[in-house]
């Protein structure tokens, strides 16, 4: 692995590139990247039609949302615990190869999936401890490809890389629900795990034939010592702690609708699992539209503080609309327009937040930042937990209802308080003067 502090300055665009400047953007110029991010493409798209087809088997299975929480619940646990870890061992170790070996582990556990459901011998235990085992792996896949992209790059087209990498998470929500709303229906859901695993193994494929720099880390402490200089580096920055207070709200509370999804398409609107596939695919739409938006005005965009909380406001009374439409009114046209406006509200501020945790992060901590961070994107599952349990009370609408409200409430008062999340865009613009002057990003 050579020096984790800098990023690679030898994938300049070839002399014929200049013909591709026209429709590219900047960071797909460069070659390696350029092949990373059709692998994340293809893995991306195939997790979506993974974790679609879960949920609508463990509802088929089981007919209960609090079941649908334990499929997250089982998912969430392992990689919550060892997230930490896994940016340990980013920072520790190739990060290449780490990527090849957990991304093929877990393409084994979907086709071991795939292949109960085909047989009709999957049962419910089954679904819940492939879940714990992926939810494992994760935890150090997702650190190291976080961590390793920087390196494909150069430093002045980071904000393009961070754009595309969430366009492609949106855009995959925009079309994987739907393909996978389609497989199952004209095949079975076995069939739509199958695809899922193909398209995750061809990513494990590309990353292989990466020319990525050697990078040596440097052990300076053991491994605890390292995981605690990560803690300590993000309790000393409380932007840091901020942003990814910020994430844990959306994640816990404001995606928990995702798990409980099948609820609204087969209880509350009667659409099935077409209407289901339509309704997240719609969400999708929203949030690429506004990814690519920023993405395009990344440099002279201002007030990305004020732009984050608003964002964060709009998403959590979006959502508490939906939920609570969808119950009271029940028009599948008004939950769509909603699930586009939440998309959209969504990805407004959540693409700040990764934007800013990239530009603002030493590349010698960046490992262990994304595996802390990728705790509170994890925590997803945990929000579907927590909605499918209250939902025994007060109704799967209501659940999410108030989800939504609690977001809202975490942006309109420590966030908004905070005067560093305020003046983002200032911090940010003095991170990349320090840079270009040679010296250290700190925030």
């Amino acid at each position: 692995m050579g020096s984790p502090e800098a990023p690679r300055t030898d994938t300049a665009p070839p002399r014929h590139a200049g013909r591709l400047r026209i429709s590219l953007p900047p960071a797909l110029h460069y070659p390696a990247y350029r092949s990373f991010w059709l692998g994340m493409l293809a893995a991306v798209g195939g997790f979506q039609v993974l974790q679609f087809g879960q949920f609508w088997l463990i509802f088929q299975l089981t007919e209960s949302p609090l079941f649908l929480g334990y499929v997250g619940l089982a998912n969430a646990v392992p990689a919550i615990s060892l997230n930490l870890v896994g940016g340990v061992v980013a920072d520790r170790f190739d990060r290449q190869r780490l990527i090849v070996v957990t991304q093929t582990m877990t393409v084994s556990l979907v086709f071991l999936l795939a292949t109960l459901t085909l047989t009709n011998l999957v049962q419910v235990w089954h679904v819940l401890t492939i879940a714990v085992l992926a939810g494992a792996i994760n935890a150090f896949n997702q650190p190291a490809r976080q961590a390793i992209y920087p390196h494909l790059i150069d430093r002045k087209v980071m904000m393009s890389a961070v754009a595309l990498n969430s366009s492609v998470w949106q855009g995959t929500r925009v079309v994987a629900p739907a393909i996978a709303a389609v497989i199952i229906g004209l095949f079975n859901t076995a069939a739509a795990f199958y695809a899922a695993g193909a398209l995750m193994l061809l990513f494990a494929v590309i990353v292989r034939m990466l020319d990525v720099p050697k990078m040596t880390a440097a052990r300076t402490s053991s491994a605890a010592g390292d995981l605690l200089e990560g803690l300590k580096f993000i309790r000393r920055n409380s932007i840091f702690s901020f942003l990814i207070g910020m994430t844990f709200f959306n994640s816990f509370f404001g995606m928990a609708y995702v798990t409980q999804m099948p609820v609204f398409a087969e209880d509350i609107l009667g659409v099935g699992v077409g209407g289901q596939g339509v309704l997240l695919s719609v969400a999708g739409v929203g949030s690429l539209l506004v990814t690519v938006w920023i993405g395009s005005r990344a440099t002279g965009f201002r007030r990305k503080g004020l732009v984050l909380i608003g964002g964060a406001v709009m998403t959590g009374l979006t959502l508490a609309a939906f939920a609570l439409t969808a119950e009271h009114i029940g028009s599948f046209a008004l939950a769509v327009v909603l699930m586009f406006a939440l998309g959209a509200f969504t990805s407004s501020y959540m693409i700040l937040i990764m934007s800013s945790r990239q530009m603002l992060v030493p590349d010698r901590m960046r490992g262990r930042v994304m595996g802390f961070y990728g705790m509170t994107w994890n925590i997803m599952p945990l929000g579907g937990m927590y909605a499918g349990a209250l939902a025994g009370f007060v109704g799967v609408p209501t659940a999410i209802a108030i989800g939504g409200l609690l977001v809202s409430a975490f942006a309109m008062g420590p966030a908004l308080l905070n005067s560093q999340v305020r003046n983002l865009g200032a911090m940010l613009d003095r991170a990349e003067s320090s840079r270009a002057a040679g010296g250290p990003a700190h925030p």
